[in-house]
């Protein structure tokens, strides 16, 4: 069953997001189980929306490709993460690839 995958990473900043995203290149090799991907800032910090086919698949995606590239960005502290089973998904049409 596909989950919503919620994260606020209050201590990460842009520039180590961006760090993290090409270290990664999930863009171009996107994780195993990734289906979407929504990133934004706030006064709180990282704020990070994905729908994974599982749990599973986003824990093996942090524990095989993100954590390294995290470390390396020295991004301190630890998000907070909450996963919910994902009722329903649209995507408008003509809307393809990243921002």
């Amino acid at each position: 069953m596909a989950v919503v995958m919620s994260m606020l990473w209050a201590d990460a900043t842009p520039e180590q997001y961006d760090t993290v995203r090409d270290a990664v290149d999930w863009e171009q090799v996107p994780g195993a189980g990734g289906q979407l991907h929504v990133a934004w800032f706030d006064a709180r910090g990282l704020h990070v929306t994905d729908v994974w086919e599982s749990r599973e698949a986003f824990e093996a995606f942090m524990a095989q490709r993100l954590t390294p590239a995290i470390a390396t960005a020295r991004i301190s502290g630890a998000p907070e993460v909450s996963f919910a089973p994902l009722h329903r998904r649209y995507v408008a049409p003509g809307t393809t690839g990243a921002a």
